[in-house]
């Protein structure tokens, strides 16, 4: 089974940062082009898409609320998908989640494969 594993989450002050870690196992990460992004869902709210990168062109896509503070990249030796995270704010706050699927979209629902999410509170 594919299993998607998110790591680094926190408690941090307002201004801080924090870098994601989310670890595939279960296939080949880079034996085809597809889509890893990381999404976040706050309580009462849609899950959002934050960041995605395709394998095809390896150019990272932000949600206009992260840009210029949030960085998503790939490390293909080790399976892993990273994101760090700058001048935090309280908006913020959210579970956030590793998806894999095979292209890049808004929609979470053409998305395969889910972590379990890990929580990033900014206070």
């Amino acid at each position: 089974d594919v299993q998607l594993v998110e790591s680094g989450g926190g408690s941090v002050q307002a201004g801080g940062s924090l870098r994601l870690t989310c670890v595939v196992s279960g296939y080949t990460y880079y034996i085809r082009d597809h889509c890893t992004a990381w999404f976040r869902q706050a309580p009462g709210k849609e899950r959002e898409l934050v960041a995605s990168i395709y394998t095809g062109h390896n150019k990272p896509d932000y949600a206009d609320s992260v840009k210029g503070r949030f960085t998503i990249s790939r490390d293909n030796t080790k399976s892993t998908l990273y994101l760090q995270m700058h001048s935090l704010k309280p908006e913020d706050t959210a579970m956030y989640f590793c998806a894999s699927g095979p292209y890049c979209e808004l929609r979470p629902t053409t998305y395969n494969y889910w972590g379990q999410g890990t929580q990033v509170t900014v206070s």
